[in-house]
């Protein structure tokens, strides 16, 4: 039985007590079409989502994402680099920090979800005002992308979320570019289907209405690794790897041909310190393959101001909550690297 705790507000309202500004909303829609040439391949850049695990307090991602600003420009002729503000976190167990959404307070285990969804439209607003930065998000739950659907530029769809038809039915009505992560088991042949299930068009109840959708043409792929039956991560960025996923996309038909890598999760096997690693073997075989280099339009990497993790209950400022990150120092001198190597 679902017992009702508390009415909450409707997007409009929320929408009306943190609303957008003119300015906000001309930098969104311009990063925005950034994005989707890059996928298109009509802007041959490629894009950094870059960003900590969980965006657990305002204060310390609005410093990293200003800090990132201040790289971006000077890669710009290399990389549009969207800042990673998760601020709804899937828990394997169902349990521990759900992220700003259920938890705006992380020292407090108390759920409330109406200052949640504040809280996270505020610290998205505050990120992107600071630093000229729209950001990217996981849309955990479908029904709550109507709280930040004028923000972001970006929204990925997890692993565990992939398989799942109103994740797939929601993102075909986005008008953003949409990065479906293949599933726990790894498959890229699921990833390919909800992507296709991405890009028509659907007619299905989302809310309380019944909606249609012209499909999206900017969903894509994002290899984040595997993990098997004993419970072992598995790797899909290497140069095999990401070539059997081209061939497969190659023979879909899909629209816009893109994937994304993902260098931390069943990549690195959750060793965080590998991520380096990671992105410079990816841009090296891109330097070795022009098909890898056409299809692999960038890396989702997590990073915040401090290496590591700890428990939600730490108070170390700027480090991950959920999991472990590299540091600012080491994404900095990344960033730089990775622009010397195309």
């Amino acid at each position: 039985m679902l017992k009702k705790v508390k009415t909450l507000l409707s997007s409009e309202e929320v929408k009306a007590l943190t609303p957008v500004s003119e300015r906000l909303r001309a930098i969104k829609e311009e990063r925005d079409r950034q994005a989707e040439a890059i996928l298109t391949g009509e802007d041959k850049r490629k894009m950094l989502i870059i960003g900590p695990c969980s965006a657990d307090n305002e204060d310390a991602v609005c410093d990293y994402v200003a800090r990132l600003a201040k790289v971006a420009d000077k890669v710009k002729d290399k990389f549009l680099i969207i800042p990673r503000i998760y601020t709804n976190k899937p828990r394997t167990k169902g349990e521990g920090y759900k992220g700003i959404l259920h938890n705006p307070d992380p020292h407090n285990a108390a759920t409330d979800i109406q200052a949640g969804v504040i809280a996270l439209r505020k610290m998205h607003i505050r990120a992107i005002s600071e630093s000229g930065l729209s950001s990217a998000d996981e849309m955990l739950y479908p029904d709550n992308h109507v709280f930040l659907d004028d923000l972001l530029t970006y929204v990925a769809i997890g692993a565990r979320s992939t398989e799942d038809q109103q994740h797939r039915l929601v993102a075909s009505g986005i008008d953003l570019p949409a990065g479906f992560k293949n599933p726990m088991n790894g498959s890229v042949r699921v990833t390919l289907n909800s992507i296709y299930a991405a890009q028509i068009p659907n007619e299905f109840k989302y809310r309380q209405y019944q909606v249609k959708t012209e499909g999206n043409p900017y969903a894509h792929m994002i290899l984040r690794g595997g993990v098997d039956v004993y419970n072992n991560n598995f790797p899909n960025y290497h140069y095999e790897d990401v070539m059997g996923a081209i061939e497969l996309y190659e023979k879909s038909g899909l629209k816009n041909p893109a994937i994304i890598i993902d260098t931390n999760h069943s990549n690195s096997g959750k060793k965080y310190i590998e991520q380096i690693r990671i992105a410079k073997e990816i841009f090296t075989n891109m330097k070795w393959s022009e098909k890898m280099h056409t299809f692999v339009k960038g890396l989702l990497i997590e990073s915040y101001i401090e290496d590591g993790a700890q428990p939600v209950t730490g108070t170390t400022y700027g480090m991950s909550v959920t999991d472990a990150c590299i540091g600012w120092e080491k994404t900095e001198r990344l960033i730089y690297d990775l622009s010397d190597m195309i």
